[in-house]
């Protein structure tokens, strides 16, 4: 007995020395904060943070692996306490959201039938699922079986409806649905997202120039919902007021319904909203992401450079506007008359804008008050030009420099400015775009007694929007079809009292499409006028190059416009960006806005270090295949709401709006129209 007590304990003193040896080479060291960090966590295992669990997370955060916010369920106050831990700064993150793009649901057709099926990951490995749509929500809700918070359920038309105020942006459903209808993103990832060929998207939204979700604003404006649908436009269109006035809507020559009625007047329903905001006496609020400290210069206050200024402000940046001219706006102040966009609506919009806490310069021109050195030097760490196309082309005739021939933006930039011009009683307007319709229709309302719009070709190839050419028919505007102007006459005082033209007949078709005109000899005609207004075209004014800085290295195209890769908006120099007309020459005021958002998800990215490449599979508005019809089944013909308007008589004596708002039960009745499409499914009339 003494014996194996003894034994005992000498195997126990040598077994003590042996666990001490091994404790002393084989010792793990565990930092004292990861269970101070874990005790902070939140506890859910949810994995949200993309870690293992919250001892995974904690470690991580310990190791500098992730950062203090990394838990997406703790509040700032554990956040901070986390962060001292560390000896850090808690910082602020971007709340991550899931958002269902997909409504398709029961009304989308069947191929396959899957009998004893019930799930979608199931049924997408068997052909690919039983939907015709590619990408269409197969409706079995593995999305919400995953989801551990209550906030995802299938809604009473078969997808999922997401509650915003459950979801903790775990990713848990994104990553159970094969058909990716469900993301995870932060509000600055959805605002800088560009439109790709594997989105939910119609026809619509996908010609949109600005990229609007437009079915899903008019459904909410269908609901009586219409802040949301505000909010949605403005989730790609900052300028929602002008350009419910001034867009030519090309998205309703795509609408479905088109096909078989008239096409759903879009933009009165986005003017609708947009005016009723206005008039509410209010203003929505707008999110902003968390601040990053970064400076970015915005050249030109255009509605592109407007345009990007708001995106990279609400995803966190601090953009800086400076702009030559005395007031913001660009070629929507200076370039579009009062009677098609008030200047108090205008201002009412650029106002919403900077309040987001967006610094503006005016009267301040680059190589002029300042230098780009002088810029850079200050801090600023991109640079997004915008500056617009100013400068207009001349015809090349004899007599353009007498008195009183004038420009088209240059006299529009003026009335805008409200300088006095010595204005003639009749008046010759050359050209046939919307910058000569708008001159001809402002000179009406200036008192002219005579107007003549003198363009070369016929009225079938005018490029102006056929609402206006329409518009200034019926104000009186005379059309001199087939002249090439071909010298201005004057007096001896060097004053012009008229133009001489050559009458054309049409050849063959150039490379744009349109008949080339072809002068008729010996048909040299005078038209009695005395002042006269060239507005057949412009290009951008880059007369601040050739300073001996960085911007003389820019690359430029042949017509003057800024060298951009398509996708990015990047220059050859890394750190500067363009969009709008300096990048693409004159073109729509929605693909200034389209353009400035477009520019800014590229700065985004390179603020942020990350490589400036196009989005992957943006189709930068082409047209998904297969998604546009030649005939669409169940509609049931619906007369379009007519555009409310003064009367001709009243209109041209004043600069009042000529066009009006719609009605609510107009607007409600004309959402109604709307067939809610997705890429193939859509709604059938139901009488």
């Amino acid at each position: 007995m003494v014996e194996s007590l003894l034994f005992l304990m000498i195997l126990g003193a040598v077994c003590g020395l042996l666990l001490s040896f091994a404790s002393k080479i084989f010792y793990v060291y565990e930092d004292p904060r990861i269970a101070k960090v874990e005790g902070l966590l939140a506890g859910a295992n949810c994995g949200g943070c993309g870690f293992a669990g919250c001892s995974a997370a904690a470690q991580a955060i310990v190791n500098g692996e992730a950062p203090a916010n990394a838990c997406i369920l703790v509040g700032p106050e554990n956040v901070s306490e986390i962060a001292v831990l560390m000896g850090s700064e808690a910082g602020a993150a971007e709340p991550l959201k899931s958002y269902n793009n997909c409504d398709g649901g029961k009304r989308a057709s069947d191929r396959f039938i899957y009998s004893g099926l019930n799930s979608c990951s199931a049924v997408t490995s068997l052909y690919g699922g039983k939907r015709d749509c590619s990408i269409g929500c197969l409706g079995f809700g593995d999305c919400v079986r995953a989801c551990g918070f209550d906030a995802i359920h299938l809604g009473s038309n078969g997808y999922p409806v997401v509650e915003k105020e459950k979801c903790v942006g775990c990713g848990a459903c994104e990553t159970a649905c094969p058909k990716s209808i469900l993301e995870v993103r932060t509000v600055s990832q959805r605002l800088l997202h560009l439109n790709a060929i594997d989105d939910a998207l119609a026809p619509c939204a996908q010609t949109c120039p600005a990229e609007i979700d437009i079915p899903r604003y008019i459904g909410h404006i269908r609901n009586g919902e219409y802040e949301e649908a505000v909010n949605t436009i403005r989730e790609k269109n900052p300028l929602l007021l002008a350009c419910g006035r001034v867009c030519p809507h090309p998205c309703e020559n795509f609408c479905r319904r088109g096909i078989e009625d008239e096409p759903v007047s879009i933009n009165q329903l986005k003017r609708f909203v947009a005016d009723m905001e206005m008039n509410s006496g209010k203003r929505l609020p707008i999110e902003c992401g968390p601040d990053t400290g970064k400076r970015i210069a915005v050249i030109g206050g255009g509605p592109a450079g407007l345009s990007c200024a708001y995106f990279l402000r609400r995803a966190g940046h601090h953009p800086e506007i400076f702009e030559a001219m005395p007031k913001l706006g660009g070629m929507l102040r200076y370039g579009i008359p009062e009677y098609r966009l008030p200047k108090k609506v205008l201002d009412w919009e650029i106002d919403g804008i900077l309040n987001l806490g967006i610094k503006n310069h005016t009267n301040v021109r680059l190589g002029v008050d300042f230098d780009f050195g002088s810029l850079i030097a200050s801090g600023f760490d991109a640079v997004f030009f915008s500056v617009g196309a100013w400068n207009d082309y001349n015809l090349g005739i004899p007599g353009e420099d007498l008195d009183g021939c004038f420009t088209g933006i240059n006299f529009l930039a003026k009335i805008g400015n409200d300088e006095k011009v010595r204005l003639g009683r009749r008046v010759a307007v050359i050209g046939g775009g919307n910058t000569a319709i708008d001159c001809c229709r402002t000179l009406l309302r200036k008192g002219v007694d005579k107007v003549y719009l003198v363009y070369r070709r016929t009225r079938k190839e005018m490029p102006a929007n056929e609402v206006e050419i329409v518009a200034s028919e019926h104000e009186g505007i005379e059309f001199v079809f087939l002249a090439a102007p071909n010298r201005v006459v004057g007096n001896d005082d060097k004053q012009v009292t008229g133009l001489e033209y050559l009458k054309m007949e049409l050849g063959e078709p150039d490379k744009s499409g349109r008949r080339s005109p072809v002068p008729v000899k010996g048909s040299e005609t005078i038209l009695d006028v005395d002042m006269i207004i060239t507005a057949i075209g412009q290009s951008p004014l880059l007369d601040f190059r050739g300073k001996g800085d960085r911007l003389d290295g820019l690359s430029i195209t042949r017509w003057n416009t800024f060298d951009v890769e398509p996708a990015t908006c990047q220059t050859n120099v890394p750190y500067i960006f363009a969009a709008g007309d300096s990048a693409t020459g004159p073109a729509l005021v929605v693909d200034a806005i389209g353009g400035g958002r477009k520019a800014a998800r590229s700065i985004d990215l390179f603020l942020k270090g990350k490589p400036v490449i196009p989005q992957p599979k943006a189709i930068l508005n082409k047209h998904i295949p297969g998604t546009i019809f030649e005939s669409v089944d169940g509609v049931v013909q619906k007369k379009r709401t007519e555009m409310p308007e003064l009367p001709v008589a009243q209109r041209i004596h004043t600069l009042d709006e000529v066009d009006l708002v719609i009605a609510e039960d107009q607007a409600r009745y004309e959402a109604n129209r709307c067939l809610s499409c997705c890429r193939l499914c859509y709604n059938q009339d139901k009488g």
